[in-house]
């Protein structure tokens, strides 16, 4: 689902993952809030079966972290802006820089200590 920049601010609070493109993604890398994000590919298998672990988190954190999605495939300028060179790879932001990257599929336990000792 695209949204404009202003609704992707407000969706993301509450615990549910947004499809960012470059405008939404701008916007949110400004907020208060860390932000992670999630670069995937609907081809990649790691990626889908990642995608399930990144939403309950996601839920869980509510209000306390934003949970974003690019679609490399979609959003390529992104991709290069952000050096992506494999997926799925994860990005902490906060107060616009990146923080920590993650990169690979990893189970939620794990997923979550990586959050934890990061945000």
């Amino acid at each position: 689902m695209r949204q404009n920049a202003d609704a992707a601010v407000t969706t993301c609070l509450t615990g549910e993952v947004i499809n960012a493109t470059g405008e939404t993604l701008d916007k949110l890398l400004k907020d208060d809030l860390p932000v992670v994000i999630d670069f995937w590919a609907p081809w990649c298998g790691p990626c889908r079966n990642f995608a399930p672990i990144f939403e309950d988190v996601a839920q869980e954190r509510s209000g306390k972290v934003r949970f974003v999605k690019v679609n490399t495939e979609a959003e390529r300028e992104l991709s290069s802006r952000f050096g992506i060179r494999s997926i799925p790879t994860i990005m902490i932001f906060k107060n616009g820089q990146v923080v920590d990257m993650l990169n690979g599929a990893v189970p939620k336990a794990p997923f979550d200590s990586w959050l934890n000792e990061s945000l």
